[in-house]
């Protein structure tokens, strides 16, 4: 990992509270092991604490390391030459990343930032490889990830290809709020990060937003987004947003 150096580190499952561990084991790829399987997954997870802003790895790095989010919020991100820069995904408490790199060997295809201040857990590539090839249900939940990866992506190329402004942004607001089910549709985002995940300028989200908060159909916030009418953004998205200006 680059950047500043992390706050905490500590190893060893026993140091984990079962809250944290909980993270793991809710997850839907690991939910399934056996107790033996999983503490010895635990095992192998090092905590480490990370400020906001700190650099958890950057692109062509070496993938040594896959990530769990307990608390807190990565950015995985992408820069052009120019400083123009490109956000992929917003990674939250309960989901992993670094899959990627981790499993074919190769370099970091993103940035990742802590984008609040995080608590992670990290699974070393030189353990996290043997185990899986002892857990063949667990590498069937790893191509189903992939799979689930590479659909996301092909729909964000669609977006960009194909739809405007409203279309791309509705569909960027209805995948972050789906994270959000539990707790509501609030999303916890600033504009200037969605602009970044639309691939348009801030003034242009802002024009729209408050179009759509005029009409109810979002809610502003400080350094929030609240989704009122999902299914009328949904219908924007399903139309090609043609009728969203």
């Amino acid at each position: 990992m680059t950047g500043a150096p992390p706050i905490e580190r500590t190893a060893g499952a026993p140091l984990f509270s079962n809250n944290k561990l909980s993270v793991l084991r809710k997850h839907p790829y690991f939910a399934d092991l056996e107790p033996e399987a999983f503490d010895q997954l635990c095992r192998y997870a090092k905590h480490i604490t990370l400020k906001r802003g700190t650099t958890i790895f950057s692109k062509g790095d070496p993938g040594t390391s896959l990530i769990a989010v307990i608390s807190g919020t990565v950015k995985i991100s992408i820069s052009s030459p120019d400083g123009r820069n490109a956000i992929l995904n917003l990674i939250e408490a309960g989901e992993i990343f670094g899959e990627i790199a981790l499993l074919d060997g190769l370099s970091r295809t993103a940035d990742a930032t802590a984008n609040t201040n995080c608590e992670l857990f990290v699974i070393d590539r030189r353990e996290f490889i043997p185990f899986v090839r002892s857990q063949p249900t667990l590498a069937m939940k790893f191509i189903e990830l992939l799979c689930e990866r590479l659909r996301r992506t092909s729909d964000q190329v669609e977006q960009v290809i194909l739809q405007n402004l409203p279309g791309r942004l509705a569909s960027a607001l209805l995948r972050l709020s789906d994270k959000h089910k539990p707790q509501g549709r609030a999303i916890s985002i600033t504009q200037q990060e969605i602009s970044e995940m639309v691939g348009m300028t801030r003034e242009s989200i802002n024009k729209q937003l408050r179009a759509w908060a005029i009409r109810g159909w979002v809610r502003l916030e400080h350094g929030a987004i609240v989704v009122l009418k999902p299914e009328t953004l949904q219908e924007l998205v399903d139309a090609g947003a043609n009728d969203g200006e």
